[in-house]
């Protein structure tokens, strides 16, 4: 029976995740299998895997095959790396205390990396966040520099016609009296 570490589909129409699981060749893609991994989310960023490392390298060591993309966060992982340096304690090329230091040592400059990225991701949305709050706060500016214009404008015409009103009725009472007059 060949067994192949894949992934199943999950989730919504346009919101897919995946499973990481050991199944038949011959299953089909979201079918039975026979053991779960673990999980990947390509929607967040940087993408969320959570896999159990030990599950995974046995399965590896037993010959199960993994596809393209599980073979991609597998090494992203430090799966492959670790089955690699595993191989090199079984020829003698170092010893396995040797091995772990070096796992080690990968795993913590890679945990380095992603903080990195995801730190640069924050900053980011922070800057692209204040950025738009900046320019709101200038179109708020305009709408209210313009409303007071208008407002300063009315102001001037209704006081305009408040000065000429007086005016017409004084000019309406001569013309009134001067008809009575006659």
């Amino acid at each position: 029976m060949p067994v192949k570490i894949r992934l199943t589909r999950q989730g919504k129409k346009s919101y897919a995740f995946y499973h990481i699981v050991v199944a038949d060749s011959r299953a089909p893609r979201d079918g039975k299998y026979i053991e779960r991994l673990g999980s990947y989310n390509p929607n967040t960023h940087p993408a969320t895997v959570e896999l159990d490392l030990d599950k995974a390298l046995t399965w590896l060591t037993n010959g199960a095959q993994p596809t393209e993309t599980c073979r991609n966060i597998l090494s992203h992982e430090g799966v492959l790396l670790k089955k690699h340096l595993l191989e090199g304690v079984k020829k003698g090329a170092f010893s396995l205390a040797e091995a772990e230091a070096r796992f080690e040592k990968w795993k913590n400059e890679k945990q380095s990396k992603v903080e990195t990225i995801k730190n640069e991701a924050t900053k980011q949305k922070n800057e692209t966040s204040r950025k738009r709050k900046e320019e709101e706060v200038k179109i708020k500016e305009n709408i209210a520099k313009k409303v007071s214009e208008k407002l300063a404008a009315s102001n001037v015409a209704a006081a305009e016609a408040n000065v000429e009103a007086p005016i017409a009725d004084a000019q309406n009472e001569e013309a009134t009296t001067a008809n009575a007059t006659e």
